[in-house]
């Protein structure tokens, strides 16, 4: 049988939780040099080759973004990088971009943390898993799981949860601006919702100070 969210179904401008850890729940980040590698080839695929930024990259990253047009077929709304694994929310503009995307950014960084540990064979458990988002309520809740996994590490709590530094809430808290987040369509619909409802619009007060159960409600699209 499968494993949870191995079957998976593409649809052009569909929304998506893209997801995977370690093989044998293995570390795929070991210092901080490999969190900001993978945090290399998330930007040089997903801004475009001309973009001023990739001046500030390695010379060995920035011919990669001169390849593809994948910063055309992917938007990337939120992530989050944890020692053993890995959270992506994103949007493909393609039909099917995320194979590509995610063929390319799981080799590139495997390639990368086998030469560098002295390694061989895979990194990851499997394929990257990938759910299609069709509900409303995990459109943001989503959001708001993503940006909680650093609460798992014995050193972030929710008084420095906006510091964690290998994901996208920072972003959304407007303490960093990453030009290839796109949190807009996230913070507009959360607005808009909440305006509906006369509550406070904050996306922070929102991921904090929600008192419901993220896991039970996202159950079916969340790492297994």
């Amino acid at each position: 049988m499968p494993s949870k969210n191995a079957i998976k179904k593409y649809v052009t401008n569909g929304y998506y939780h893209v997801y995977n850890r370690g093989v044998e729940k293995r570390k795929i980040f070991i210092d901080d040099e490999d969190y900001k590698v993978f945090l290399y080839y998330l930007k040089s695929y997903l801004l475009p080759p001309d973009h001023p930024t990739h001046k500030k990259l390695p010379f060995t990253f920035r011919y990669i973004s001169l390849n593809f047009d994948l910063y055309k077929k992917i938007n990337l709304f939120a992530y989050c990088l944890m020692p053993n694994h890995f959270h992506l929310f994103l949007k493909q503009l393609d039909h099917k971009a995320i194979i590509e995307f995610m063929k390319r950014l799981s080799n590139a960084y495997t390639k990368y943390f086998n030469k560098k540990y002295d390694r061989i064979g895979p990194l990851f458990q499997g394929r990257y898993k990938a759910v299609l988002i069709s509900n409303e309520n995990y459109f943001l809740h989503l959001s708001r799981y993503i940006h909680l996994n650093p609460l798992e590490l014995k050193d972030v709590s929710k008084k420095n949860l906006i510091n964690y530094s290998y994901s996208s809430y920072g972003d959304y808290c407007e303490l960093k601006k990453t030009d290839w987040i796109h949190q807009s369509e996230i913070l507009e619909y959360f607005q808009q919702k909440a305006e509906k409802k006369n509550k406070n619009n904050s996306y922070k007060d929102f991921v904090e100070k929600y008192q419901g159960n993220d896991k039970e409600l996202l159950n079916n699209v969340l790492l297994d």
